[in-house]
């Protein structure tokens, strides 16, 4: 048990990390880092049955995001 609480701390905390990173430098491939690794703490709170559960819409958000961060660094060029 305390494996998995493990891995799911190291998931959010590089979650977390590279989502700053992603704003930070609008970077479009932390931003889709930052959704994959948020995935397991998604799908963990989408069971829950009170308000907790929208935590699992979270990676949807940060999946626009990467498309938006995506559709600004092909203006650029």
């Amino acid at each position: 048990m305390d494996g998995m609480i493990l891995l799911w701390s190291a998931s959010f905390f590089v979650s977390i990390l590279t989502l700053i990173l992603a704003i930070v430098k609008r970077s479009w491939v932390y931003m889709l880092l930052s959704t994959i690794t948020f995935l397991p703490i998604a799908y963990y709170f989408s069971g829950a049955v009170n308000a907790w559960k929208y935590i699992g819409l979270t990676p949807i958000v940060l999946l626009i995001l990467t498309i938006v961060f995506w559709f600004l660094s092909r203006r650029k060029q």
